[in-house]
């Protein structure tokens, strides 16, 4: 359970595992045929030590099953005792699905009389099976949730959801959005839930009121993120690329202007993010100039953007160097050991959240003779669509702003002059 530090939100863990706390595997789940991979090491480990909790167990959401009711709950009042400020949002999540937490309806009903927003951050809906449950939920000042929902067809629910109750889940879905807050996630299987079946899935949310829409691209190889060894998912499944799929995302919120929609890794058309600021050289004016260089090492994604915002402050586009991994906070010692070293200047930049250790990352990254220092970079430089969706304009810019004014101050900091 964690306090947010820069707002009064409290969030309760449930525990659970993927797959298993949930109803089983979604056919197309990020967690299914996950192996015991050994620790990849991250920003989290000790200097002299590759592998903590979050990158040995935190990473796969491994848990030993949902926590007693009494666990939860104590460890909850522990937390609001030492909130000295109102809290303005109760938040609960887990490894498990809520919907199948076996004592959901007494947990709720706790929080519920702290009369504070209630807000369930990720569920399937599959272990809902009585509409009903809408109703107890907002009586419960439940003010937000995010639902996935894959299609508005029941019958494309329950085959690729598993879903046993397919028609109620999107009753709930249908109720809730008259009331509260509802944010909609679509995992998007090319030939399967897209075109016709996603033009309708749209339609339906703009008519019951779904405030805003995530669509998620489909992933089903280790480039694409599956890092716990457990590719492909789906063996044989068409996946979209990423330029198919921004326009996707671009046509979808096109045509459907009433919903908010933004998809992940890109994009969100609201805001032209990731990356706004690439294109407002009114801020890019106030970003630090660059006098040194640093090899900054990123997504097949990120690489363009920042290759761009780079070069617009005096910096060589060219140390901007992309791996074969599509997403660069999924970035693995794999993803180094590939690189031509040659290429790479003295000093290297990672991204913050890259699941490497430091140590091993200079050891690969120097095994050509030349010592190279190793800087772990900002943990964000922009916030992708589903990041955004929760965000105002101001938010995002915001964000990029600080972060490219920490990778410039690092890159002067620490780089070479020549």
């Amino acid at each position: 359970m964690d306090i947010e530090e820069t707002m009064v939100h409290l969030t309760v863990d449930i525990g659970g595992r993927p797959g298993v706390d949930c109803r089983g595997f979604c056919a197309y789940c990020y967690f299914k045929h996950v192996k015991d991979v050994p620790p990849f090491g991250c920003r989290y480990c000790l200097p002299f030590l590759k592998g903590c909790d979050y990158c040995s167990r935190g990473v796969k959401e491994e848990y030993s099953g949902f926590l007693p009711l009494r666990t939860v709950a104590e460890s909850f009042l522990a937390d609001l005792q030492m909130v000295t400020e109102d809290v303005t949002r109760i938040t609960i999540s887990g490894g498990g699905d809520p919907s199948c937490y076996p004592d959901f309806r007494d947990l709720v009903e706790l929080l519920g009389t702290l009369d504070i927003p209630l807000h369930i951050g990720y569920t399937s809906g599959k272990g809902f099976d009585e509409p009903e449950i809408a109703d107890f939920l907002v009586e419960n000042h439940l003010t937000e949730v995010s639902f996935t929902v894959f299609a508005a067809d029941a019958e494309l629910r329950k085959k690729w959801m598993h879903d046993p109750t397919p028609e109620a889940s999107l009753e709930i879905i249908r109720r809730l959005a008259k009331k509260i807050d509802v944010y909609a996630a679509v995992v998007v299987l090319p030939d399967v839930n897209d075109g016709d079946v996603l033009t309708k899935t749209l339609s339906w949310f703009s008519d019951i009121g779904v405030k805003g829409v995530i669509l998620m691209r489909f992933a089903n190889q280790p480039e694409q993120g599956l890092i716990l060894d457990n590719a492909p998912i789906l063996p044989g499944q068409r996946i979209h690329t990423v330029e198919e799929f921004s326009d996707l995302v671009q046509a979808s919120a096109a045509a459907f202007p009433h919903l908010r929609i933004s998809g992940t890794p890109l994009y969100d058309p609201l805001f032209d993010s990731p990356f706004a600021i690439r294109k407002m050289p009114e801020l890019l004016d106030h970003l630090p100039k660059i006098n040194k260089k640093a090899t900054i090492i990123t997504g097949s994604v990120a690489a363009t953007y920042i290759k761009e915002i780079i070069r617009s402050r005096g910096g060589d586009p060219d140390s901007v160097i992309a791996v074969n991994k599509e997403i660069a906070c999924l970035i693995t010692i794999k993803d180094l050991t590939s690189l031509n070293l040659q290429d790479l200047s003295d000093t290297v930049i990672i991204p913050g959240r890259a699941f490497v250790h430091d140590a091993e990352a200079e050891k690969v990254l120097s095994r050509d003779g030349v010592y190279r220092t190793v800087i772990r970079g900002p943990e964000m430089l922009s916030a992708d669509g589903e990041t955004s969706m929760g965000m105002t304009e101001v938010d995002v810019l915001t964000m990029e702003m600080e972060g490219f004014s920490t990778l410039i101050r690092l890159i002067n900091q620490y780089g070479s002059t020549t």
